[in-house]
């Protein structure tokens, strides 16, 4: 019988914690790599675009809209503002550890404080399609960067994901499972 806590590339469990001390996580060297870096770049051109956005275009475009569409706007732009500063904290909190500013339990312990989640919408699919293209664009960026770093994180955790973080991983994972050895 195979151990699940030994596989964490196939998605099937974590290191236990004694086997956590002696390995390599792949992702701790990806927060320290340049990938890291172009992520965060990519996350605080986010931050930019969508503040010039809904200070600019966005803001213009909002008031000729009709009152229905004009309140699904003021709460998807509240809501995309919401997780661009989650998503933020979480790339200097990172950043951080890079520069040696913080250990990584003390941005643990700070990231504590610091909810990743997906703000849900409450808009009416029908009324969210009639929203300023720009905005949905810039909705579907930040919900793609929030996946992308909620996957990062869970993984730096030891935490599994519903989805696994490599489409092979998974399928190796559910061959395992199927054959009795998952």
């Amino acid at each position: 019988m195979q151990d699940k806590t030994r596989e964490p590339m196939t998605g099937i469990g974590p290191l236990s914690p004694s086997e956590h001390e002696g390995a390599v996580s792949f992702t701790e060297k990806m927060l320290a790599s340049d990938a890291f870096m172009t992520l965060f770049r990519e996350g605080m051109a986010l931050v930019e675009a969508t503040a010039a956005y809904l200070d600019g275009e966005g803001r213009q475009q909002s008031k000729i809209l009709d009152r229905t569409i004009a309140l699904a706007y003021a709460s998807e732009s509240m809501r995309l503002t919401t997780r661009l500063m989650q998503l933020t904290s979480w790339l200097l909190l990172q950043r951080a550890v890079n520069e040696g500013e913080l250990t990584r339990n003390d941005a643990e312990r700070e990231h504590r404080r610091v909810v990743i989640a997906m703000p849900e919408s409450r808009t009416a699919p029908e009324i969210f399609q009639q929203l300023p293209a720009r905005l949905l664009e810039l909705i579907d960026h930040s919900q793609r960067l929030q996946e992308r770093i909620q996957r990062i994180d869970a993984d730096l955790k030891g935490q599994r994901m519903a989805e696994p973080l490599n489409p092979v991983a998974g399928q190796i994972g559910a061959l395992a499972a199927a054959f009795g050895r998952g």
